[in-house]
């Protein structure tokens, strides 16, 4: 992806912690020589280096997995910037914070798979008040349930990161990007003047 001098970010632990933390990714893939996108959970192993997931068997996109190249692309929260908050002429723009990460994928099988599903579960529902757990289905479930997915782990080849938070303003400027950010109030807008302010600081 393109990324401004200002934005690019190459701290790897800041990157997997925006990865662990905005895990919910769209797939980029190749079907019958086509852009494909499968919008899925990833979890990320804990040395950082494969993404593992799943998708419906009734998603023809696993069927071309083999020996190509996928992104994964990594979300997190994006907000308008009006022009009219200079105190020059401008354009507006966009502050947004994204990942990109290019691997290859292998099938996971048998109790890869199964762990790969207890991950997923786990850390979606520890903040249930009545968590479920792959533990705790039925055996002829979960067998049931299996059977309609396929699982996949991706190895991470290279990964691009861009953090685009009106780094290159003046300190009057970017405190006035994040007190109309704020006065805005809408939830993405209220992270990206967070944002704002936490890589300003650093």
């Amino acid at each position: 992806m393109y990324i401004n001098s200002y934005s690019h970010v190459s701290d790897s632990t800041e990157i997997l912690d925006f990865i662990r933390l905005n895990g919910f990714a769209i797939l980029v893939s190749q079907v019958e020589g086509k852009p494909w996108a499968t919008h899925i959970p990833l979890i990320l192993s804990k040395d950082g280096t494969e993404l593992s997931g799943h998708v419906s068997r009734g998603n023809k996109a696993w069927r071309n997995f083999s020996n190509t190249e996928v992104l994964c692309i990594f979300q997190g929260p994006h907000a308008y910037i009006s022009s009219s908050w200079y105190d020059h002429e401008n354009v507006p723009t966009w502050n947004y914070l994204a990942v990109h990460v290019y691997g290859n994928i292998k099938i996971q099988e048998g109790e890869e798979l199964l762990a790969s599903l207890k991950a997923l579960t786990d850390k979606y529902e520890k903040h249930s008040q009545k968590s479920v757990s792959v533990e705790g289905m039925s055996k002829s479930y979960l067998e049931k349930e299996i059977r309609g997915i396929v699982g996949i782990t991706i190895k991470i080849t290279s990964v691009e990161a861009c953090f685009k938070l009106s780094q290159n303003r003046d300190d009057k400027n970017h405190a006035e990007i994040v007190s109309q950010l704020k006065a805005r109030g809408d939830s993405a807008s209220v992270a990206i003047a967070d944002e704002m302010v936490r890589h300003r600081k650093k």
